[in-house]
């Protein structure tokens, strides 16, 4: 007698991490093409220009506060199709040149749309996951936003250097109602709990699942520490001189996560959590420490290997250990939680590192921000 396990590739499986691809796809395109359009547009100023592309982050984070909330309230499937049509409208909107400040208030109510969808797509996925596959299955779909991450800069920036923002929105519509239509032949499982005591009134249960946040704690920190790479790399290449390597070093990065995920995902749903989250803690660190020491276009691109086998999986193994973690009817909630706190840490981490970098410079930064990895261990 054979003990077969369950199937992980279904066609639902298929549909939503194809919907999460076209989601994060848009973002990525869009984030590297905002701000030269908010000049060329408005005539913004570079102040602006930054809080054109970053209004799409604040509105995500604000609608993940309440995203949880509100999907046990309504359910997956009407939230998801709700996120998708604000993706068709916001995209919409972009053809409309009113001023700058219509541009933020969509830029906010796209990344409305952004927050809501991931969530959703998220938390189908923990749903429709065998639950003894469910490290590999949310390991393989978390590589949607890492495809995504790594296509859809190079795309935007091709499309803007050669046809301008017009096919950038166009595109961006198109892939927003593909998402829309797919949704439709999507089954999605019905989730709604009984309304208890603690979904009445205000309370921190209806923004957060509690139960999750020491775990969450960890992407917080690790997505705070990484936000430094993305925001800095660039300067610190020209500062070392190694332009050509940093232009390919998220694309490293990438590939590092995508020939990874497959084994660690199997990893964790064989031998636990801690068999994968320990040494991606201490790869996170290496890589950043051996970041701090780059000269030359081979060192940095072996820190991005590194960086990529370490936070790429401390991302998929924090976030599948939330799910693990939350009772089924609060899946949404935990995932919710999940994403608030990697956006707390990345979206404030450029911030306030940045107050250090005059006193550390970018080498040094990085060595440090090494040990605050480590002291997570």
């Amino acid at each position: 007698m054979t003990n077969r396990q369950p199937k992980l590739w279904t066609k639902d499986f298929i549909i939503t991490a194809c919907a999460a691809f076209f989601v994060s796809f848009v973002f990525h395109m869009l984030m590297v093409t905002m701000a030269s359009y908010a000049v060329h547009t408005y005539n913004a100023t570079t102040s602006e220009a930054g809080l054109a592309a970053g209004m799409f982050i604040i509105g995500a984070l604000v609608i993940r506060l309440f995203v949880g909330y509100l999907i046990e309230m309504f359910g997956l499937k009407r939230m998801l199709r709700i996120s998708l049509l604000i993706y068709i409208l916001s995209s919409f909107l972009y053809f409309l040149e009113v001023n700058l400040a219509f541009l933020l208030v969509n830029r906010f109510l796209h990344g409305a749309g952004m927050g809501m969808a991931t969530t959703v797509t998220s938390t189908i996925i923990a749903h429709i996951v065998p639950p003894q596959r469910r490290g590999e299955g949310i390991g393989f779909f978390s590589l949607s936003p890492v495809l995504a991450n790594s296509i859809g800069p190079f795309v935007g920036l091709l499309l803007s250097q050669y046809f301008g923002f017009s096919p950038i929105f166009a595109l961006s519509l198109v892939l927003s109602f593909i998402g829309l239509a797919i949704s439709f032949i999507l089954r999605i499982p019905l989730t709604s709990a009984p309304k208890t005591a603690s979904t009445r009134g205000i309370h921190l249960s209806n923004f957060i699942e509690p139960k999750v946040v020491p775990v969450c704690l960890m992407i917080l920190i690790g997505g705070f520490c990484y936000s430094g790479v993305v925001s800095f790399l660039s300067f610190y290449a020209q500062e070392v001189g190694v332009v050509k390597a940093a232009s390919v070093f998220f694309m490293v990065f990438a590939v590092a996560i995508l020939l990874s995920r497959p084994f660690t995902g199997r990893l964790f749903d064989i031998k636990g959590a801690n068999f994968i989250m320990y040494p991606a803690i201490i790869l996170f660190a290496a890589g950043m420490m051996l970041l701090s020491t780059a000269q030359n276009g081979v060192t940095l691109l072996l820190a991005g290997a590194i960086i990529g086998l370490g936070y790429g999986n401390i991302q998929s193994i924090t976030q599948t250990l939330a799910v693990h973690l939350s009772p089924p009817h609060r899946i949404a909630m935990a995932t919710s939680t999940f994403f608030i706190l990697l956006d707390v840490g990345f979206g404030f981490g450029p911030y306030i590192l940045g107050m250090f970098v005059p006193y550390t410079g970018y080498g040094q930064l990085y060595f440090l921000l090494s040990f605050v990895i480590l002291r997570t261990l």
